[in-house]
């Protein structure tokens, strides 16, 4: 399974190479496409392994200013 993550930034917040460096601290890849980064989970994991994740993210982004977008998908959904 794969975790997609898409981040807006504000002018306001964190600097981009701040975020990079708390979401790459967390597992994140930065990747180039419809999505900004990915987190690769290496099997399946069940529901309340992804929004505990999401609540690590949510955690980790606090007072930085960004708003985010978190999607996981099954590799075979791919």
């Amino acid at each position: 399974m794969k975790t997609y993550l898409l981040i807006w930034f504000s002018s306001n917040g964190a600097s981009p190479s701040d975020v990079n460096r708390r979401l790459m601290s967390m597992g994140f890849k930065p990747i180039q496409g419809a999505y900004d980064y990915v987190y690769e989970w290496g099997n399946n994991v069940d529901l309340d392994e992804i929004l505990s994740f999401g609540d690590k993210v949510h955690l980790s982004l606090h007072d930085t200013g960004t708003m985010f977008k978190i999607e996981t998908i099954n590799g075979a959904d791919e």
